[in-house]
């Protein structure tokens, strides 16, 4: 049972394994979490449209107009298809581009009030992520286009194993253009830091969240002390539900997002509103982009108090609060053929290779911080430490996060790991979306993993295949 008591077993096989509301909750919160469904599925319009008054606010720059359009019934997304030339991004990636300024080594940061507690530099007139759709005006010289246009290719290479066997690996190329400040933007220039991120699963993050801060953290072993290559850390970072709060020390544990960069799930789903869609809300009441001139252009020719009905912010509480509820609240999907002697074999080879070094199968949470019952109390098998791990220059994304540097990303869960496919069959693996199998995933791992990597090489055939097996089977 990888999710406790919350594991719906009835969906191990289904092609919506991760859509499942957790199979305890009471009367209450299943109804509850039937409203955040339907608001995660909502897709947003510009107002003025029909359908506004229901679901207004996109944009006027965003990167798309639905929290599924990036969480494919709530798995992973789709990275832009394969191809040795520049494409442009159309509207089915679910893969944007994080932005910052170059600002030297994250650890030599001390955390306080006046660095926002070592976040990533904004660039000037653009911010720390790239919109790069935009509504119809958003930019009169290019509709549709967001504050710039981005492009991709793929290089390939191959991987042979000592018995002979090949596996071809993808890496994306990244080229942006078309930016809104002309043709020698800010965006372009060498101080500033791209970093592509896939979207990612969105069941059982309720009981990542009730995990036991002193749990995660004991895991932690920043200077390699036990001397076996694994010097996971933790991320802390800027907590926006603190500061709204008004908490003189607004910075929490990283819990969540690709570096650990968001402590929890409201800032979460609040910072995904305000950055994907250009959905303000009551944690983030300001779009993204103000004070551009991007956005003062647009409003000039679209006085927003005008047209947003009844003032505030484009989602109130109770649409934050739902959405937010539905993904605490997804079942994690049940385990198959555990009792198949390949799988079985496979479990033993992901102990003696050293992948639970970083993938730690099992965490009991403590009460959820924000009263869940059905989350608190219960035995998960997530298989990640929630911890920072230097991972090597070829996944390297030379972008800081908090205290995360640009060789660190956080331990991805593996649970469910065997129905990405079936759920998505497009979805990309890793942060960009290069790993199109799990064993394409496994041979990029360096850095810390680089041991495990070539242990994994070093197999056999069979011994390989039982590996895989054994995940195919989370």
């Amino acid at each position: 049972m990888l999710g406790g008591a919350t594991t719906d077993v009835s969906v191990a096989n289904s092609s919506f394994a991760f859509s499942s509301p957790a199979v305890n909750l009471s009367a209450d919160n299943l109804a509850l979490h039937l409203v955040g469904d339907g608001d995660f599925d909502r897709s947003f319009v510009p107002y003025g449209e029909p359908g506004a008054q229901r679901a207004g606010g996109l944009g006027p720059v965003f990167n798309h107009s639905s929290c599924n359009a990036c969480h494919a019934n709530d798995g992973r997304g789709t990275p832009p298809a394969s191809s040795l030339e520049f494409r442009s991004f159309t509207q089915n990636e679910a893969t944007l581009l994080r932005i910052s300024l170059d600002s030297g080594d994250p650890r030599n940061c001390q955390p306080s009030a006046a660095n926002e507690f070592c976040n990533a530099v904004a660039v000037p007139g653009f911010g720390r992520q790239l919109l790069h759709r935009g509504v119809f005006d958003a930019r009169p010289d290019s509709p549709f286009v967001g504050q710039a246009q981005v492009f991709v290719r793929y290089e390939t290479s191959a991987v042979t194993y000592p018995d002979g066997a090949s596996v071809e690996l993808r890496r994306p190329h990244f080229e942006i253009r078309n930016a809104y400040d002309g043709a020698a933007s800010r965006l372009l220039r060498p101080d500033v830091r791209i970093s592509p991120r896939m979207s990612m699963p969105v069941f059982g993050l309720g009981l990542l969240e009730a995990i036991r801060e002193s749990d995660i953290v004991a895991l932690a072993d920043p200077g390699d002390a036990d001397r076996d290559g694994i010097s996971g850390r933790p991320n802390y970072v800027f907590d926006p539900l603190k500061a709204h709060e008004n908490d003189p020390n607004p910075v929490s544990l990283g819990r969540f997002g690709w570096k650990a960069g968001e402590p929890n799930l409201v800032s979460q789903a609040a910072a995904a509103m305000v950055n994907d869609m250009g959905v303000t809300n009551p944690i983030f009441p300001d779009e993204a982009v103000a004070g551009t001139s991007l956005y003062t252009e647009y409003v000039k020719r679209h006085p927003r108090d005008s047209t947003r009905p009844g003032g505030g912010t484009d989602a109130d509480d109770a649409f934050l609060a739902a959405v937010t509820f539905y993904v605490q609240s997804l079942a994690v999907p049940g385990r198959r053929d555990v009792e198949n002697a390949s799988v079985r074999a496979g479990a033993a080879l992901f102990e003696s290779t050293g992948c639970v070094a970083c993938h730690q199968p099992r965490f009991l949470t403590g009460t959820h911080p924000e009263g869940i019952n059905e989350l608190s109390g219960q035995e998960i098998w997530p298989f990640t430490d929630m911890l920072l791990h230097d991972m090597g220059p070829e996944l390297a994304d030379g972008r800081s996060d908090f205290l995360a540097d640009g060789q660190e990303w956080r331990t991805r869960p593996l649970w469910g790991l065997g129905r990405t496919r079936a759920v998505n069959p497009l979805a990309g693996l890793l942060h960009d979306g290069r790993a199109r199998t799990v064993e394409e995933a496994i041979l990029w791992h360096g850095g810390e993993a680089a041991g495990v990597r070539e242990r994994f090489r070093a197999l056999g055939t069979s011994d390989r295949a039982a590996l895989l097996a054994f995940l195919d089977s989370l």
